[in-house]
């Protein structure tokens, strides 16, 4: 990591008596995953550009449950929400932002009744947030003028309903956005949620990421975007089976805004 990467952890910040703005859950798509890395680090960037003061828990952080709930695990996701609920009301944290729509999902909608009561932000919403607020200035940069097709993730639009932050932050960079057919509330499953990415594929004629890819494909983009570690892994996993790793790119939507400022 280069120096410009400051990320302090809620445990200085305690040291210091002092309390963040805003937490930033990392997630362990985030935090282990080398593509995924590329994600977090770019966000990191973007909000030491933008001067927001936040933190990170660090190794104090864990799964936040979601996949044990959604593969049916109850009892082994509510120890583990409860044990992140506890750490985080210790630090009196009040507002967290993610670039993961299942941690968002999971701390917005499931933590409040097992006791952890935050205000949660996925990192589009946050960055368009720092753009209304002067903050944040996005240019076009290398964009401009592409061809851009995002990628809703099942818990950020239908779960959440957020379809317009990410597009928003797609015009912003004077990219022309495409839609593929299955988009915002008809948007298609990239194949990973409900912990499906942790299986085998199950018997069929085809993978529902292919499919999804297929749809992209279609719009002729130059980019295919997202806002979600787990879709970006899906999509860039159909874009190498049909062969277009030369012609199209999966990028997250802060590494588009990161790189357009060349952060």
């Amino acid at each position: 990591m280069n120096e410009l990467l400051k990320v302090p952890t809620m445990a200085e910040y305690m040291a210091q008596g002092k309390q963040p703005e805003v937490l930033f859950w990392v997630g362990c798509s985030g935090s282990f995953d080398d593509r995924a890395k590329k994600i977090t680090k770019a966000f990191v960037k973007i909000l030491n550009q933008a001067k927001v003061d936040f933190a990170v828990l660090g190794t104090e952080e864990s799964c936040t449950g979601d996949p044990a709930k959604r593969a049916g695990n109850e009892f082994l996701f509510q120890m583990q929400a409860v044990t992140n609920i506890e750490v985080l009301n210790a630090y009196e944290v009040k507002k967290i932002v993610t670039a993961c729509p299942h941690c968002f999902n999971t701390i917005k909608n499931e933590y409040p009744q097992l006791g952890g009561q935050y205000e949660v932000m996925h990192h589009t919403q946050f960055l368009k947030s720092l753009l209304e607020e002067g903050k944040l200035t996005i240019a076009g940069g290398q964009y401009k003028g592409k061809r851009i097709t995002f990628h809703d993730p099942c818990y950020l639009g239908r779960a959440n309903n957020v379809y317009e932050a990410p597009r928003d932050l797609i015009r912003k960079l004077e990219a022309e956005l495409v839609e593929m057919k299955n988009c915002k509330s008809k948007g298609l499953c990239c194949g990973a949620g409900g912990a499906q990415m942790f299986k085998d594929a199950e018997k069929g004629d085809k993978e529902v990421n292919v499919e999804r890819t297929e749809q992209a494909i279609e719009v002729k983009p130059d980019i295919i975007a997202a806002g979600c570690p787990f879709c970006n892994t899906m999509m860039t996993d159909g874009v190498k089976a049909k062969d277009k790793e030369a012609e199209v790119d999966v990028m997250d939507i802060a590494e588009l805004i990161a790189n357009a400022q060349d952060l």
